[in-house]
């Protein structure tokens, strides 16, 4: 666990580190005098999991009510020197962990530090940061949202991850409609609205649960909504998602807006979706070129021929001299199937399992998370490319 210490008394800083390390051998526990002005710069690039602020003033609550915002995946303790019901209220209001008085004693300070290790611990998808995988179409209808919708259902229902899917298609998204008939409880302009609640239970609350281990994150119903999710929205909401989950699946809108943009730069792999015609194929030419005027690295993108078959005018080796990338995996043409999946809003793989389709996707994920111990301990394919 990695804590930072915002303090400016150096006896302070040393005996607060000493009892977290006592608590936790293996924390990590830096700090030092900073301003609270300053604590954006504090923190930046760090990714403490824990911050713990000595003699923290009502001042401070402004400010960590715009941290909580931009990065809740971060745990606050707050030393203070007041600790009236208005001042814990306001603490509560900017997702304060935990409020301790300035006359705190070493065992009180290591039995918060002790709570918080506990809720860490404990907490689905905190095995390691989680890998976030965006899915875009490089033209209409290549099948991008149905992959990426049951790409996250073969990943928890198959290898037993936990998976958050983000639909990221604020004007005209459906995503939670190709797993589930289910209405979602809330959607991603509704959570943008009301970010500063954002926390772990919150997210959860507004996510449809498809399955064991499958959160789906709707988007909006209504496109007039669509406003309303910023840049900073989305980078907040990725964050806590990727500290919860196994895999964040985020499918994305074709326009690469600001919001888009987002979740690209902090995806861990893009797949952009096509089909073998000329339409598709330039488009995914100039999409690609994009990619590499954003500076993506060639190893972040992995195309998916969707509805491929063999022996067409079109080869996958064409594919591959025209876009400059080799074609990561590709998807059989089974229409009926699909169809049906997508009408049912049953999961291809739990109505069709013996689809070639459900077979392909099955294998993908099996590519993603291997269940062979010897290759995983070797480090698989997915290692290979976040190392």
């Amino acid at each position: 666990m990695k804590i930072k210490v915002l303090c400016n008394d150096n006896p302070r800083f040393a005996e607060i580190k000493r009892a977290a390390v006592e608590k936790d051998p293996e924390a990590e526990v830096s700090g030092g005098a900073w301003r609270i002005e300053e604590l954006s710069a504090f923190i930046d690039g760090s990714g403490p999991d824990v911050l713990i602020i000595d003699q923290a003033t009502p001042a401070c609550l402004e400010t960590l009510e715009i941290l909580s915002q931009r990065r809740p995946d971060i745990d606050v303790l707050l030393i203070a020197t007041e600790t009236s019901v208005e001042f814990l209220m306001r603490a509560m209001r900017a997702n304060v962990r935990e409020v301790l008085p300035i006359t705190i004693t070493t065992e009180a300070l290591q039995e918060a530090i002790g709570r918080i290790r506990q809720k860490r611990s404990h907490l689905p998808g905190m095995r390691g940061e989680g890998k976030v995988l965006a899915f875009i179409s490089c033209k209409g209808g290549s099948g991008a949202t149905f992959i990426a919708a049951n790409l996250a259902y073969a990943l928890a229902a198959e290898r037993k991850q936990r998976v958050a899917l983000i639909d990221l298609n604020l004007l005209f998204g459906d995503v939670a409609m190709f797993v589930s008939e289910q209405i979602p409880p809330s959607n991603v302009a509704e959570v943008a609205r009301e970010i500063n609640r954002l926390d772990a239970f919150f997210l959860e609350s507004a996510m449809l649960e498809v399955a064991p281990g499958l959160h789906v994150l709707a988007s909006p119903d209504d496109p007039s909504s669509a406003p309303d999710v910023k840049r900073e929205h989305v980078d907040a909401i990725i964050r806590l998602a990727r500290s919860k989950y196994d895999f964040v699946i985020v499918d994305v809108a074709r326009t690469l807006d600001t919001i888009t943009l987002q979740a690209l730069d902090m995806a861990d792999l893009i797949f952009p979706v096509l089909q073998l015609t000329l339409p598709f194929i330039r488009d995914s030419k100039r999409l690609i070129n994009v990619f590499r005027s954003l500076d993506y690295h060639p190893e972040q993108i992995r195309l998916i021929v969707n509805r491929y078959r063999k022996g067409g005018e079109i080869s996958l080796t064409d594919i591959e001299r025209t876009v400059g990338l080799k074609v990561f995996t590709t998807l059989p043409n089974s229409y009926q199937a699909t169809a049906t999946s997508v009408n049912l809003g049953v999961p291809i793989i739990k109505g069709q399992r013996t689809d070639p389709v459900s077979k392909a996707l099955i294998e993908m994920a099996y590519m993603i998370v291997p269940a062979d111990e010897e290759e995983a301990s070797r480090g698989g394919w997915l290692s290979r490319v976040f190392s």
